[in-house]
């Protein structure tokens, strides 16, 4: 059944059919709508599930850490300093192995206080042990939700969905809302594998001495290696029963492609148009779109990247002191190959600042007459007036 609804709502209606136990949450724009409409499905009854208003997302965390210790399907969401916040936790649920998913609405960090979309809130958490998965569209987000419960119970290891703010989150579009039976065949009660039982005392994460800390982050590292081809099979069954699919990564006309540009989130969409009207005139361009950013698919990048002269890669996001995320990503996953690309790193639409055609088409024109890049990172469309003026606030010679 197809419904106009916004991508916050197809979280809520994922989370929903996967029939989660138990949902903490605390409110934070522009994820607030997400928990808001889950809780009221579990007042209305549509739900049967445990809604826990908690004090701060760091609670929230510690919440569904403690729901998932005991047994129970567990859910939350986040954005930008709520999910800071959680920080601590996020490495303790993933050492843990606990499966528990969370919708993470991506949101500028500040200063200066921003609420629309950034990368940087959840990549900064890029070493935490949760997998990653950045969504283009609203339909793209339901289906990923669904197949994040069943990818995080499978190995055992917490899962981060992740949409654009306001760009993904706010819009509305139609979704197809999938029948419960169908998803109870792809998605069964869980059976956890770790569970605190009273009929059955244990004691889970205590004290680790030297000896066996090393095996335990050891054992996390393989679990996350094998998600990639864990989420392959779950994406073929989840085909097989829905007739669609959504993959870790989307190459689109880039085997013969000079140049190919590299796009996560709600910008592909915004790029594909812009690749149609660039190879209705001759050039030779390519888009790539990754979903999947941990594990990182070292394989598939070098596999669709390997062949091209240049990448052009767009990232809504700044490690201060590297540049783009992605793009150190994707430098590092080709530069064994005996023949690499090319990587140029651009910087665009930090904050919410839009991403439109003429953006991504200055970007291919500069990537396509540059021999070699430049500094590691160039920032797109930024203005020179304000940076000026901010540099100029306060010299440090007149602090006292």
């Amino acid at each position: 059944m197809k419904k106009v609804i916004e991508g916050s709502q197809a979280v809520s209606e994922a989370a929903r059919l996967a029939k989660v136990q138990v949902i903490a949450a605390y409110p934070i724009t522009p994820q607030t709508h997400i928990v808001e409409a889950l809780s009221e499905y579990c007042s209305d009854g549509t739900l049967d599930a445990r809604f826990i208003n908690v004090e701060s997302e760091h609670s929230a965390m510690a919440a569904v850490i403690g729901a998932a210790s005991g047994g129970a399907r567990a859910f939350t969401a986040s954005s930008s300093h709520g999910l800071a916040y959680m920080h601590e936790l996020l490495h303790w649920a993933s050492a843990a192995r606990l499966p528990i998913v969370m919708a993470e609405v991506n949101r500028a960090l500040g200063p200066g206080w921003n609420i629309w979309t950034d990368q940087t809130d959840s990549l900064a958490q890029r070493d935490t042990g949760w997998i990653q998965l950045y969504c283009e569209d609203g339909q793209e987000v339901l289906d990923t939700t669904l197949q994040a419960f069943r990818l995080a119970e499978e190995l055992n290891l917490p899962v981060m969905v992740i949409l654009d703010a306001f760009y993904l989150s706010h819009t509305f579009e139609p979704i197809d809302i999938p029948n419960q039976q169908l998803v109870d065949r792809f998605l069964p009660r869980p059976s956890p594998r770790i569970k605190m039982d009273t009929t059955d005392p244990c004691a889970l994460n205590q004290l680790v001495t030297p000896a066996a800390y090393m095996e335990m982050r050891y054992n996390t590292q393989v679990a996350m290696e094998t998600a990639q081809d864990c989420l392959g099979k779950i994406e073929q069954e989840f085909a097989v029963i829905f007739n669609r699919t959504h993959g870790p990564v989307e190459a689109i006309q880039c085997r013969d492609a000079d140049i190919i540009l590299v796009t996560t989130g709600t910008v592909t969409g915004t790029c594909r148009p812009v690749l149609a009207d660039l190879r209705s005139r001759g050039e030779k361009v390519g888009l790539f779109k990754i979903k999947l950013f941990r594990p990182f698919p070292k394989d598939l990048i070098c596999r669709h990247l390997g062949a091209a002269q240049k990448i052009a890669v767009i990232d809504r996001n700044v490690s201060f002191g590297a540049g783009g995320i992605f793009a150190q990503e994707i430098q590092a996953a080709l530069c064994n190959l005996d023949r690499h690309p090319r990587v140029f790193s651009y910087l665009a639409g930090l904050g919410g600042r839009d991403i439109t055609p003429n953006t991504l088409i200055e970007i291919y024109n500069e990537t396509k007459k540059k021999s070699t890049p430049g500094q590691e990172s160039v920032w797109i469309g930024l203005n020179q007036e304000i940076v000026e003026t901010w540099c100029s606030l306060t010299p440090a010679s007149s602090l006292r």
